[in-house]
């Protein structure tokens, strides 16, 4: 509403609503929205997530509050952000406002990673894939340092631009008993155990032992969780079947290929994410755990799913 008390034209104007009074008299109001202009906002990052987890398969969708996992918020200089962060050292947890950076269109209808293949609105989930690509996150707070924010685990990967902190206020942003729509049914399968029992062939345990202690990577935890749950085909799992039978699924940089033969998923064998043609191209070791591929492929060449085959 303006100074002057009228609502201005280009806004929404709500003409009639009906409510009945307690003497039993109506008044009637119309609604009549008159659209406004478009509108463009334009956002600017207050600072950078800096983390281990360059790729989304090391980012959980959800993930473990009493991990042990330390994340950084770095907030630009030269914008007084210093004191900004006055007072909110006093908080376990704070919002981040957030981009889905490297989502360039919207859908939709999306596919969620967790639950039955099944689309659903994407306003009905926390797809990345929105018409405006903004993600919200709540994260335990575990110190602040000048520009930096020590944070505690968190869904976010390395470089998620930042826009704004809110502080959680438990009393006002907490409701656990209200329903979660679809969400509560997928919840509720998560409780049950796995319904398959995932195996390593040889040559896969040699390879995971090998990146686990040559290089550090190590997702096999992970890998277990997915195909414990569910190893059927499936886009935003990145589940899909290979030659012969077979399936891959993409682990961030890496592939595990295995097949399922009843209640049980064997994987066979590990496999670089990239071919060493692009590796080659990527002098400046861009590609997560470019290195170690490179090694990879030097120990046990290009396809090593031929040897898990033959074995």
């Amino acid at each position: 509403m303006s100074s002057t008390g009228k609502i201005p034209a280009a806004a929404p104007s709500i003409l009639q609503r009906k409510r009945t009074l307690d003497g039993g008299a109506r008044i009637h109001l119309s609604a009549r929205v008159n659209p406004a202009p478009p509108l463009t906002l334009t956002l600017q990052p207050i600072g950078y997530v800096r983390t281990a987890q360059r790729v989304k398969f090391q980012a959980r969708h959800q993930p473990v509050d009493d991990a042990q996992d330390e994340h950084l918020l770095e907030l630009l200089p030269g914008h007084d952000y210093q004191s900004a962060l006055r007072d909110l050292a006093g908080f376990d947890r704070i919002w981040l406002i957030w981009q889905f950076h490297r989502n360039t269109t919207w859908r939709p209808l999306v596919l969620p990673p967790r639950g039955p293949a099944q689309r659903r609105g994407v306003f009905a989930t926390r797809s990345p894939h929105r018409p405006n690509p903004l993600g919200l996150t709540p994260v335990r707070l575990l110190a602040i340092e000048g520009l930096s924010l020590r944070l505690g685990p968190c869904d976010l990967v390395d470089g998620t631009p930042v826009f704004d902190i809110k502080p959680y206020v438990p009393s006002y942003d907490s409701f656990p008993g209200d329903k979660a729509g679809w969400i509560d049914a997928v919840d509720a399968a998560m409780e049950e155990p796995p319904r398959f029992t995932v195996e390593f062939a040889p040559l896969a345990s040699e390879q995971a032992e090998w990146l686990r202690g040559t290089w550090g990577v190590d997702f096999t935890a992970r890998l277990q969780e997915l195909l414990g749950r569910d190893p059927a085909p499936h886009r935003t799992r990145r589940i899909r079947r290979s030659e012969a039978g077979q399936y891959e699924i993409g682990c961030g940089a890496w592939k595990a290929l295995f097949v399922v033969e009843a209640w049980t998923v064997r994987v066979n064998a590990l496999e670089t994410g990239y071919p060493r043609r692009f590796l080659m191209r990527d002098a400046q070791g861009e590609v997560p755990d470019h290195d170690a591929q490179v090694a990879f492929m030097e120990r046990w060449g290009e396809g090593s799913w031929v040897r898990a085959a033959g074995a």
